[in-house]
């Protein structure tokens, strides 16, 4: 059975594959917070959207160099592997696959069957009879083909970023809120607390930016990697960047500051106010085209890694094989579907999820840092991109994340120490696996 994987992406499904995984529930539920704490100043609250996009921008540029030079399945795990060891990197991909990635299907399962309820009566047990089914039907996709997977991302990312599309065009448009939003501008005078709030504010930002990263697991099957990758994950994440900056306008201009403050739904509050309750109706639908495309992408893409680490011999050895019809990393997409299926019955990904997210950043700055090894290590190494505004682009990438890191363990000492715990448990494990003889 083959140990290659096809390479089957071009450009234009690597910058849809970014912004389809991206854009999950968070651009139609957390401005309103966003809004809420930066003190209802709409000038401050689109500037923390702007510095997320930035910080997800240097990220990129940091990576594209990385993938560029990587061209290889498993993106992360492969950058940390290469500059820091099999031991970190192995880490990294036990993380990903104990709860960042799996615990993410989940969660998007779980919101899909729960908006599915929009149109249909359903009990728990109904609930998570649908988030399975979704599970698996993504999987399905995934293991028919690269092809088909990057397909249905390329078709329902295109549907998602219409529909976000039309509502800020429609609230420019037909909305009333502009004139209140221009006046309320930047009155908030800063202060310590102001800018403690913006600092809240971000991490959800940030949340809501998270998964650009994902991409680099699909290096490896991408047509001309050390022409497209760096390009893909660039113009994917500088799109991201303008489609939310576009939203947050839209709703503001549809509701005015205090009602999207005052909103956990804001997008169908949006809606409601320019078309009336009828049209409501539809960000259901969006939101369910929204979350499919999400978990279709983190299926596209992360079992990648799994793959990467089964053929370095740190992992279930079938985890390596690929489908011999379809050249798709068959048993890794099934064996994250199962997992992720686990979580949504027994409930516990919630949990595990809030433990572990901040090792996603963790993980992230590591990676990152490895291009300062790389660069002294192997100096004279291919490097069909590199990162522009090198060395500063990539050291403030690090410090951001390194805030992140730093503020989950000063806000939820106990859920980061208990993460980092879930993550240091991956050592034995990895002695195991070194133990093990190669199939």
């Amino acid at each position: 059975m083959s140990r290659d994987l096809a390479r089957t992406l071009d450009l234009k499904d690597l910058v849809l594959v970014v912004i389809g995984t991206v854009i999950g529930s968070g651009i139609w539920l957390v401005p309103g917070a966003v809004l809420r704490n930066t003190g209802g100043d709409p000038g401050l609250a689109l500037v923390v959207w702007l510095v997320g996009g930035v910080f997800s921008m240097l990220g990129a540029l940091t990576f594209a160099e990385l993938g560029a030079m990587y061209p290889e399945s498993g993106g992360s795990y492969t950058y940390v592997r290469e500059a820091f060891g099999p031991l970190p990197a192995f880490l990294l991909g036990w993380t990903l696959f104990l709860a960042i990635n799996t615990g993410s299907i989940a969660t998007l399962a779980v919101a899909f069957a729960n908006y599915t309820g929009e149109f249909a009566t359903l009990g728990n047990g109904g609930r998570k009879v649908v988030a399975i089914a979704m599970i698996a039907a993504v999987a399905a996709v995934n293991i028919r083909g690269t092809r088909h997977a990057a397909a249905v991302q390329n078709w329902s990312t295109g549907g998602k970023v219409a529909a976000i599309l039309a509502l800020a065009a429609s609230s420019l448009i037909l909305g009333s809120g502009g004139p209140t939003t221009v006046s309320r501008a930047f009155t908030v005078p800063v202060s310590g607390s102001v800018l403690s709030g913006a600092g809240v504010a971000l991490l959800g930002v940030l949340w809501a930016y998270e998964g650009w990263v994902n991409v680099t697991n699909s290096a490896g099957e991408a047509r001309d990697p050390q022409r497209t990758f760096a390009r893909g994950i660039i113009i994917g994440t500088a799109a991201l960047v303008a489609i939310y900056l576009m939203a947050n306008v839209g709703y503001l201009v549809a509701l005015g500051p205090d009602r999207v403050a005052g909103s956990s739904r804001v997008a169908a509050d949006a809606v409601r106010a320019l078309f009336g309750p009828v049209a409501a109706k539809l960000v259901g639908a969006a939101v369910l085209v929204s979350v499919f495309s999400a978990t279709n992408g983190l299926s596209l893409t992360s079992p990648r890694t799994f793959f990467a680490m089964a053929r370095d011999g740190v992992f279930f050895s079938k985890l390596a094989q690929v489908h011999p019809r379809f050249g798709t990393p068959a048993v890794a997409i099934l064996a994250s579907a199962v997992w992720a299926a686990l979580l949504t019955l027994t409930g516990t990904f919630e949990q595990l999820f809030t433990y572990v997210v901040f090792a996603s950043w963790l993980f992230a700055g590591l990676a990152a840092a490895g291009i300062f090894v790389l660069r002294r290590r192997r100096p004279d190494a291919p490097r069909p991109f590199r990162v522009p505004g090198y060395p500063l682009t990539p050291a403030l990438f690090i410090a951001a994340a390194t805030v992140v890191v730093a503020n989950t363990f000063v806000a939820r000492p106990v859920q980061a120490t208990a993460g980092m715990g879930i993550v240091l448990l991956g050592t034995p494990a990895y002695l195991y696996w070194k133990r093990v003889p190669r199939a």
